[in-house]
């Protein structure tokens, strides 16, 4: 890039496409030339162990998950993160009972995403598990060279700065969010939300035996839906629309013997929300 002297003579810039223009401006970052985004990572599969449908449920469900997921090592370069769970929702009823503004509820939820990644980062610890901070992506490599599992909380880092809903004070952007935005920032081809469901219904299954089951659909085709309920936070599907790496999520229930195997592998064992 070349240096740009100001008329005085007193202060140099350097001369770039951003230099003097608005980053406000829709018709000017339409316009901006930008390269290809970069796979960073895209050989690591990233998963989310759930916190209400998976953590929550202790040894009924945690030890056989994690075996699986021990079996795969070898042949999967694995990063696992968190939700939150009940106790999530808790402290999340606690803190609007109290009046507490969306940042504090969602630095709470933080703290009860963290407590789960602990747990199952000191559950793997004989087999590689470590817990990793958001800061640590950076040393992916090293761990993998390693043969180590690194666990990460998964509530996205806003903490504080969480944006406000429309309507409430609960967090938009929670756990599921956070291993979309890992997704998008890594590159990985391999993006799994490992549940206690078989993947995407017309309604909660839970609630509605009539909910009719989804195998694979388009993330805008399903924000145009606008359906009541969902197996993945709302802005899960703006980020896959947005994104120019992630081709798709899958959602799938780990609760079944070998479906995260499957996953790994690439076989259809739930539902595919796949990028327009």
């Amino acid at each position: 890039m070349a240096l740009v002297r100001e008329k005085d003579g007193k202060r140099l810039h350097v001369k770039s496409a951003l230099m003097g223009e608005s980053l406000v401006s829709k018709e000017f970052i339409q316009s901006l030339e930008v390269a290809p985004q970069e796979r960073l990572y895209p050989d690591v599969a990233i998963m989310k162990i759930g916190g209400q449908s998976i953590c929550d449920r202790g040894v009924k469900a945690l030890p056989e998950i994690l075996k699986e997921i021990v079996a795969n090592r070898e042949h999967h370069k694995m990063l696992v993160t968190t939700g939150g769970g009940t106790r999530s929702r808790h402290i999340y009823t606690i803190g609007l009972e109290m009046g507490m503004p969306t940042g504090v509820i969602a630095k709470f939820g933080s703290m009860i995403s963290e407590q789960n990644a602990l747990m199952i980062a000191t559950l793997l610890s004989p087999w590689g598990g470590v817990k990793i901070a958001h800061s640590d992506i950076v040393k992916l490599p090293t761990y993998f060279s390693e043969n180590i599992i690194p666990v990460m909380h998964g509530m996205p880092p806003y903490d504080y700065f969480a944006i406000k809903p429309k309507v409430g004070r609960i967090p938009i952007h929670r756990t599921d969010v956070g291993l979309v935005i890992l997704a998008d920032l890594i590159g990985s081809k391999t993006i799994l939300f490992i549940k206690d469901e078989n993947g995407l219904y017309t309604n909660d299954p839970k609630k509605d035996p009539q909910a009719e089951f989804i195998p694979e659909i388009g993330a805008q085709d399903l924000l145009d839906k606008d359906q009541d309920d969902l197996v993945v936070e709302r802005p899960c599907l703006e980020i896959i629309q947005n994104s120019e790496v992630i081709e798709k999520i899958h959602v799938f229930n780990g609760m079944v013997p070998g479906n995260i195997t499957k996953a790994l592998n690439g076989e259809h064992v739930g539902t595919f929300i796949h990028k327009q």
